[in-house]
């Protein structure tokens, strides 16, 4: 009986920490994406270059696809310019290296000296790179 007790109480400790863990790596996949919006809203290129996978493919509300150079370019030459972006909410699911997060994004900013104001919903792939994330995939579609 007490084996039993020592395997249950084993296993209970394991779950508990395997949970926990999913946990922390949710929070820093939110956490990662909260500091690649700080650097977009800021014009940090040098922090977004290595925040981004060099075969991204960004896709924006308006359809126009970017890869990772024509992004950074965009941002960095003020064609592209985020004010703010506020995340209203996000769920991140797991597939072994990768981090998919759905959620919703006010952004307001200019595009090409235009003001905008939009909500998005977005798709985000993230891919374990080392200690840190990267973003792989961006999707965004205009919340009516």
């Amino acid at each position: 009986m007490k084996v039993k007790a020592l395997f249950v109480f084993f296993f209970l400790c394991c779950l508990q920490t395997v949970a926990h863990g999913q946990k922390r790596n949710a929070l820093s996949v939110l956490e990662f994406e909260l500091r690649r919006f700080e650097a977009m809203m800021h014009a940090d290129t040098h922090a977004l270059n290595a925040m981004l996978s060099d075969d991204l493919i960004y896709v924006h509300s308006n359809a126009l696809v970017e890869n990772k150079e024509e992004h950074l370019r965009a941002i960095a030459q003020q064609k592209l310019i985020y004010k703010t972006m506020k995340r209203e909410d996000a769920r991140v699911r797991y597939y072994g290296k990768a981090a998919l997060v759905n959620g919703t994004v006010a952004v307001e900013g200019k595009i090409y000296a235009n003001d905008f104001a939009v909500r998005l919903l977005y798709s985000a792939v993230y891919q374990r790179h080392r200690k840190s994330w990267k973003l792989v995939n961006w999707q965004s579609t205009r919340i009516p």
